[in-house]
């Protein structure tokens, strides 16, 4: 399977625009693994964080699912559904990203609430072993990012409702391609906010386990307080 060498500005929707094309012609099929992160980033000769914002882009479109210590798996969508979103306009305006913060918060709170109701043991199961990871991982600048996306996803799982599932994987998707030109990643390697962020989430997989919406609701609001205080400082530079 050979691709297009990258030359010219915007690398990540040229790359995006080639594995769509693979995806919806048929290149790769329903429910197929696409290469590791490595393997394409050796492919189209870019950084992985480059190869990140492109699979983030098919993400938001759509296209793949990405989970957590498995990888990318294609979904199924037909080509006139798909359109690569623009978020020029994002990248460029503070305040669109603030609103996505909001939204992201909102959402998050709610799911929170709902996981803690609706969980189950196989739910919890997952929580654990990715608890372990994450504190396993701290410092770890690409498998943090990864555990933490990975958390996220596991509580709108948990909450059993589909389409609350599908909007954080819009809105999270969004906001992972709307700031990645703010060091995002930075935030995983410092081993101090990579503890704080352990602890978040521990905090709120207990609140969870317990069945306590409300403190689930609370500590996933100090958790993503946090997180914006972070973007924010980061934005500002």
């Amino acid at each position: 399977m050979a691709f297009n060498k990258i030359t010219t500005h915007k690398i990540y929707e040229q790359i995006a625009d080639q594995l769509k094309a693979q995806i919806v012609n048929g290149g790769w099929k329903r429910g197929e693994k696409l290469p590791s992160t490595k393997e394409l980033s050796e492919q189209f000769q870019v950084g992985r964080s480059t190869m990140r914002e492109a699979l983030s882009a098919l993400k938001a479109m759509g296209l793949i699912e990405i989970r957590q210590g498995e990888g990318c798996f294609v979904r199924e969508v037909t080509g006139d559904e798909v359109q690569l979103p623009q978020f020029e306009a994002l990248l460029l305006g503070k305040d669109a990203i603030f609103d996505l913060m909001a939204a992201r918060k909102a959402l998050e709170i709610a799911n929170a609430s709902l996981a803690a109701k609706q969980r189950t043991a196989e739910d919890l199961a997952a929580f654990e072993a990715l608890i372990t990871f994450m504190e396993a991982h701290i410092g770890d600048e690409a498998e943090g990012e990864q555990a933490d996306i990975g958390f996220h996803q596991l509580l709108s799982a948990a909450t059993h409702n589909p389409i609350m599932v599908r909007l954080l994987e819009m809105i999270a998707s969004q906001m992972e391609i709307a700031i990645r030109e703010t060091r995002r990643l930075q935030m995983y390697s410092n081993k101090q906010i990579s503890h704080r962020f352990w602890e978040e989430h521990k905090l709120i997989y207990e609140a969870v386990k317990a069945q306590r919406p409300e403190e689930a609701e609370q500590r996933m609001r100090e958790h993503l307080n946090h997180v914006e205080k972070l973007l924010l400082e980061f934005l500002e530079r």
